[in-house]
């Protein structure tokens, strides 16, 4: 009786530091934009986007004259609107309006529910909701970019609607679980525990791996795909990104790879910028 209240005592312990360290490791850094739009010579409006739970986002709104195009930009964990203005300038010198978010719990968003992809991809939908409803004009074609955790958040968000014209996703991950035990592992923690931290996340986000993961997502677009991978990129491999466009290779979509990019290499993305937008001229913007 005694060796079993010990036993209990123990799995109750291990499964406490689990959940502990679940939610300290999604527990994204908050950093707020200390700049705005002007600093790079754009005009700009502040906007308040309504959100899932009563939540709020903040954005940028950058538009053109008379643009009915938009491109929404959404950041990657711990990223904030302003860490993606580089991006910006190329879609506004191409005649497309661009919409920078923070998604919640970052930048000057609200808090919400705990930090996910799927909870990128409700913000990113909160986004296109907001367009629709408060600037028709500029929504008659709508495309998608995301980084990171916001790559996967917008092909989750694109296979979903069919009001998306085209998504640009940069390091976008191949598959959460992958991704997840490559990086648990690093830090040493037994496969045991990885593996009940994996059922835990997917838990608590409301979501299995296999449904999300955007080598999957990637084969139910209805619209043309960007995918761009710094080749130097050792958060995530480049190797995800030539998985996410093998598995369904009878989708729209083409892959740019980036020497000597890294995974948060935005300046030298930024270089390549025209073929992000020739991509986006090709597929009707």
């Amino acid at each position: 009786m005694q060796f079993a209240f010990i036993l209990l005592a123990i799995v109750a312990c291990l499964a406490g530091f689990v959940i502990l360290m679940v939610h300290i490791g999604f527990r994204a850094p908050r950093i707020r934009e200390t700049g705005t739009p002007q600093q790079f010579q754009l005009d700009y409006a502040e906007v308040d986007i309504p959100a899932r739970q009563g939540a709020h986002l903040f954005g940028w709104l950058l538009p053109v004259k008379d643009s009915t195009k938009t491109i929404i930009l959404l950041h990657g964990w711990g990223g904030n609107a302003e860490m993606m203005l580089p991006l910006a300038r190329p879609f506004i010198a191409a005649g497309i309006n661009v919409l920078l978010i923070d998604s919640r719990n970052h930048g000057r968003s609200d808090r919400g529910a705990i930090s996910s992809m799927p909870r990128f991809a409700e913000d990113a939908d909160s986004a296109i909701d907001y367009l629709q409803k408060n600037h028709h004009d500029m929504a008659q074609k709508i495309a998608l970019l995301g980084h990171s955790v916001g790559a996967g958040a917008v092909l989750l968000a694109a296979s979903r609607r069919k009001d998306i014209n085209a998504v640009i996703s940069i390091s976008a991950f191949a598959h959460p679980d992958r991704m997840m035990r490559r990086f648990l592992a690093g830090k040493r923690i037994p496969r045991p525990i990885i593996s009940a931290i994996l059922n835990y996340v997917q838990w608590i986000i409301g979501a299995r791996f296999e449904q999300i993961a955007p080598m999957h997502t990637i084969c139910r677009q209805s619209c043309p795909v960007l995918l761009v991978h710094g080749k130097a990129d050792s958060t995530i491999p480049v190797d995800d990104a030539r998985d996410i466009l093998r598995n369904c290779p009878d989708r729209a979509v083409e892959l740019v790879e980036i020497d000597g990019a890294d995974h948060d290499s935005v300046e030298l993305i930024e270089q390549h910028a025209h073929q992000l937008t020739d991509f986006l001229r090709r597929n009707a913007f």
